[in-house]
């Protein structure tokens, strides 16, 4: 009986050891249950993520194509008279005194020249924007195409002016150049906009009668000079230190390294020096520098300068890899404009005569 006893108490043992190691089936099942819940959560998550980012993805776009579709097409407003400030610049006696002189010349010589201020390019092209207004417009006659355009950005600081086919002979592309950087441009950086549209347009209707003269601008062949010394300078800190180790380089490393150099002696001082300057340093690389290498290598003093060199030179090299630092900085600013607290625009029964224009003429900015 004992024995019975102590078999059935090992069997119910061993059979509750194996519950507690496995789960029972309805554990199984809830456990099945909970694992198959969390992957249709992350299921779930995952189709809400791309779903979100589908529509954010499809908001930036939207965005982004109307922000270059209003860039694209920026409205040109209506040709209201000679002179149309719509950015405020300009009082309404100076658009009177314009307007009149603008008309005086238009009824001597048929030549329309017209201005426009706007407040903001809103992202367009100056030049292209400058071609749409034109075409809008259409000044000139349509047989002489001789209209003219001023155009100013105020917000974004630019200036253009805009020539017909027919007026580039007597308003070439460096006249307009001139007359935006000597007459417009400087007091427009004062901020007297009405005297820099006064003046540009006496300069335009001055260069198209023949009288305009430009000051005389500043003299830039000294920065050119600085350009051209700086230009050779760091040419010959590149190219001196490679032409100073084919010299004291021995066989035939040092004349590969020498005909190697030739193309660079010939090309790169001939931009600092011109054809002859170049031409005279690039002999002088040739002659100086071969007869230096045959001297080192056929006589005994050339053999013994050439140790004492490439001594001297692996020297500097070890002492100038031991340290030593650079730097630089630059700065640069521009002058803050203010604004005019006048506007309006001229009127009258101006509108342009069929003119045509190719894009001649020229832009600046302040």
């Amino acid at each position: 009986m004992t024995k019975v006893v102590q078999s059935f108490s090992a069997a119910w043992v061993s059979h509750s050891q194996k519950e507690r190691r496995s789960p029972s089936r309805r554990e199984a099942k809830k456990m099945r249950t909970a694992f198959f819940a969390n992957l249709c959560d992350l299921a779930s998550l995952r189709e809400r993520f791309f779903f979100w980012k589908k529509r954010l993805t499809l908001i930036l776009l939207f965005g982004l194509c109307s922000f270059t579709a209003h860039a694209q097409t920026l409205e040109v407003p209506y040709l209201s008279g000679h002179v149309n400030d719509h950015a405020h610049m300009l009082s309404q006696s100076t658009i009177a005194e314009l307007e009149a002189t603008l008309k005086a010349h238009e009824d001597s010589t048929s030549n329309q020249v017209a201005v426009l201020i706007i407040p903001s390019l809103e992202g367009a092209v100056l030049e292209e924007y400058s071609i749409k207004v034109v075409e809008t417009w259409k000044l000139g006659r349509a047989d002489n195409d001789n209209g003219v355009l001023l155009l100013i950005a105020r917000a974004d600081r630019k200036v253009r002016i805009e020539v017909g086919n027919g007026l580039e002979g007597d308003l070439p592309d460096i006249t307009c150049g001139r007359i935006i950087r000597n007459e417009i441009v400087p007091r427009f950086k004062e901020g007297d906009y009405e005297a820099g549209v006064r003046e540009g347009v006496h300069a335009m209707l001055a260069a198209l009668q023949g009288s305009y003269v430009a000051p005389e601008e500043e003299d830039s062949s000294q920065p050119d000079w600085v350009f051209k010394l700086i230009f050779f300078g760091i040419f010959m800190l590149v190219v001196g230190v490679f032409t100073v180790i084919s010299i004291v380089t021995g066989g035939g490393a040092g004349w590969f390294l020498y005909f190697f150099l030739m193309p660079f002696w010939l090309a790169f001082p001939m931009v600092s020096f011109g054809v002859v300057g170049g031409g005279i340093l690039f002999g002088l690389y040739v002659i100086v520098v071969g007869a230096l290498k045959v001297w080192m290598r056929s006589t005994k003093a050339g053999q013994a300068a050439e140790k004492k060199l490439s001594k001297q030179w692996a020297g500097a090299q070890l002492k100038r890899g031991r340290g030593g630092s650079w730097s630089r900085g630059s700065s640069w600013s521009s002058s803050s404009w203010g604004s005019s607290s006048w506007g309006g625009s001229s009127g009258g029964g101006f509108s342009g005569g069929g003119g045509s224009f190719s894009g001649g003429g020229a832009s600046g900015s302040w």
